[in-house]
This record gives structure tokens, C-alpha cells and sequence, in this order.
């Protein structure tokens, strides 16, 4: 029997939507349901429905800019996933409130993670313990965030930003039956047959290089590269004008690179004035790569072929919301959602991804065997 079991709706009535959810996930012993649910819906009735439906069972969530489910991709929709109580031998959840100004919030769910383990989160075994996070998506305090998670042990956390369908106004976490803003949630989890992580990128180096010399990081704000201002220099790495830059954003962001396979996106976002405003945090002095983009699909179905499908038991995937619009303008979502085969996937387009990190224009994901 898998451990896993995924629901999706359209339905546009909260309650009868989790109704079908609920119908959905029957038969399944569940300690957790994952869920992703557009703001098209009143977030209040789903989180409650859900805690309702789900009473034995953590109902954990935030809001989407965009929803996956195996073979079906698009907007306005509810994706669960229900985890039986056999594919965990630990889970423990913690949300983080009013993540702005406190800054202990991780050191404080972390001291609860302890607690409960009754061993330092720095002694577990990372080929055994997996975490995930998912943060507010408005607040800006990923990078501090992911910072201070990989600060205070080796286990890998994978995840996402909440969005709120391009919005820009508000995101949402969802936990057991309550709806928080200026938060994020944490999950450390000892799957019992083990996991990988995924991170992929459809991106390609090209030979220009950009060095911020002049950035707000508190923004994301770069002033100039290369000594100029930062729009005159990434159009001079481009060839083109400054006036067409915006145009060329999603195809050539900028990246901090390792090697060829350990790229970390950042991508530009619009903003008038010669300065550029990114979704991601750059460091002054840190040199960036010019990428060029590749075929999403190409690239992301072949990432997934290097793990046997046949031993994945389910996958959560945090999809960066730029590439689903680029597939969604590329009338290829539904080829994307297909790319899982028959392994039981749900997802989300967020608005940044994380691992090792906060990064952009990046599918990660959490394979659960």
C-alpha cells in the first residue's frame, strides 16, 4: 500500500471543496495532510474545514500563485496530500510567528525540535532526517531564515515561499486550523523509508560576469555592477538598451555559481530607475554569472530520470512562479505536471524556493521513497 494519497479541487465553495477533498483521501490513516490552496478561496472556511475534516491528522498549508497535482496543473484550486502515519517515524511541526522582528524564532522551534527528539538538532543523521520550510512569501526574511536553520545543523530543509496569485498583497501559512501572515512554518520529519531532494534550474552559463558593487541587501536592491549603474551594465552584458532590459529578465537572470550544476538564481524584478530590484538577496562584491535560459521540460524530466520513479513513493515539488508562467505561456503545463508519471506529486508556484538557502527560477523538491 503507498503511504501516500493526493486530492485536488476546483470546486469554488470552500466547504464543499474540502468535502471533496476529504472524499478524496478516504482509506488513508493519515498523521499529516500537505495542502496548497489559491487565495480565490476564503482561506478562514478551508483552514477550518480542513482541520475539521483531517481531526486525527496535522493539517499544514500556506497560499499559491499556482497549483500542481500529478497530470493536472493550473490556478484557482485545492492540492492535498495525506501522509500515512507508517511513512514517518518522527514528525514534529513548528510555526514561526511575527518573523520580521523576532529574531530568535528559529533558535525557539529548534529548542522545541531538541526537546522532543531529546538530542541536539546538531546530531541527527541528515541521510535519515529531513525538514521542510515553508515562509510568508511578502516579508523578505527567507535568506535570514534559511541562514539560521543551516547554522544550526546539517539536516536539509527544502521548500517554499507562500504566494498570493500575483498579487503582491498578502500570503498566508495554514496550520491546524488557523490562518497566520508574517510567518513560517517548519517541519522536521525521519521518513521511514528514506528521501532525496531535487533542485533544478533551466539555466546555462554564458561568459559575462557581474559584480555588485553598489547594493542594498535589506531590498534586494542592486545600485551598479561592475562600478555602473546595475541596469547599464546587465544591458551592456546583453547588448542591448537599457530601455529593453525588463524584456530580457526572465531569460537571462543572473546566478551564484559553483560549479555548472550548483547554480543559485536571482532573478530581476521589474522596477523603474537605473537600479535593479531582485527576488532574492545579493551580496556585495560576490561575483554573478549571466545565465541564459534552457527548456524547462528538457531539463526538469531529465533531473527526475536520474532518481527511479519506481522507488519514489511521492514527491513535493516547490516551483518557482516565473517558471510557471513561463510554462503557462508556453502551454505547457499540462506537460509538466505529466513529467511525474504515476508517482503521487502535489506542488505549488511560489514566490522563491529554498534549500541551502533562498533562491529563484528553481524547482525544489522533496522525493519521499
Amino acid at each position: 500500500m503507498n503511504n501516500f494519497k493526493i486530492a485536488q479541487s476546483e470546486i469554488k465553495d470552500g466547504v464543499e471543496a474540502v468535502k471533496s477533498i476529504k472524499d478524496q483521501l478516504l482509506g488513508i490513516d493519515a498523521c499529516m495532510v500537505l495542502y496548497f490552496v489559491s487565495t480565490s478561496y476564503p482561506l478562514d472556511t478551508i483552514c477550518k474545514e480542513m482541520a475539521a475534516a483531517f481531526a486525527g491528522a496535522h493539517t499544514v498549508g500556506c497560499t499559491t500563485s499556482g497549483e500542481m497535482i500529478t497530470g493536472k496543473m493550473g490556478v484557482n484550486s485545492i492540492v492535498a496530500m495525506a501522509w500515512s502515519k507508517a511513512s514517518l517515524k518522527f514528525l514534529k511541526i513548528e510555526l514561526l510567528e511575527n518573523i520580521q522582528t523576532d529574531k530568535e524564532a528559529v533558535a525557539k522551534a529548534f529548542h522545541s525540535f531538541e526537546k522532543s527528539l531529546g538530542k541536539p538538532m546538531r546530531d541527527l543523521d541528515p541521510e535519515k532526517y529531513a525538514g521542510m520550510i515553508i515562509i510568508d512569501g511578502l516579508r523578505g526574511c527567507e535568506e535570514r531564515l534559511n541562514d539560521q536553520v543551516g547554522n544550526l545543523t546539517n539536516v536539509p530543509f527544502v521548500g517554499g515561499s507562500a504566494g498570493d496569485d500575483h498579487k503582491y498583497e498578502c500570503t498566508w501559512l495554514l496550520v491546524d486550523g488557523k490562518a497566520y501572515t508574517d510567518a513560517a512554518i517548519l517541519l522536521l520529519m525521519e521518513p521511514t523509508n528514506g528521501y532525496a531532494i531535487l533542485k533544478t534550474q533551466s539555466f546555462e552559463l554564458t561568459d559575462k560576469k557581474l559584480i555588485p558593487s553598489k547594493v542594498d541587501e535589506s531590498q534586494r536592491i542592486v545600485g551598479e555592477f561592475n562600478g555602473k549603474s546595475a541596469k547599464l551594465a546587465y544591458a551592456e552584458a546583453l547588448g542591448v538598451s537599457v530601455n529593453d532590459v525588463p524584456n530580457y529578465y526572465s531569460e537571462y537572470p543572473v546566478g551564484l555559481v559553483f560549479d555548472e550544476q550548483n547554480i543559485f538564481v536571482r532573478s530581476p524584478h521589474p522596477q523603474e530607475g537605473p537600479s535593479m530590484k531582485f527576488a532574492c538577496a545579493i551580496k556585495e562584491g560576490l561575483e554573478l554569472s549571466l545565465l541564459r535560459s534552457k527548456d524547462i521540460l528538457e531539463v526538469t524530466d531529465a533531473d527526475l530520470k536520474k532518481y527511479k520513479s519506481n522507488e519514489m513513493q511521492a514527491i513535493i515539488d516547490f516551483n518557482c512562479c516565473y517558471r510557471f508562467l513561463e510554462l503557462s505561456k508556453k502551454n505547457q503545463l499540462q506537460k509538466y505536471s505529466e513529467l511525474f508519471g504515476n508517482v503521487p506529486t502535489i506542488g505549488f508556484a511560489t514566490y522563491g524556493e529554498s534549500y541551502v538557502g533562498h533562491i529563484n527560477q528553481t524547482s525544489t523538491m522533496l522525493l519521499l521513497k
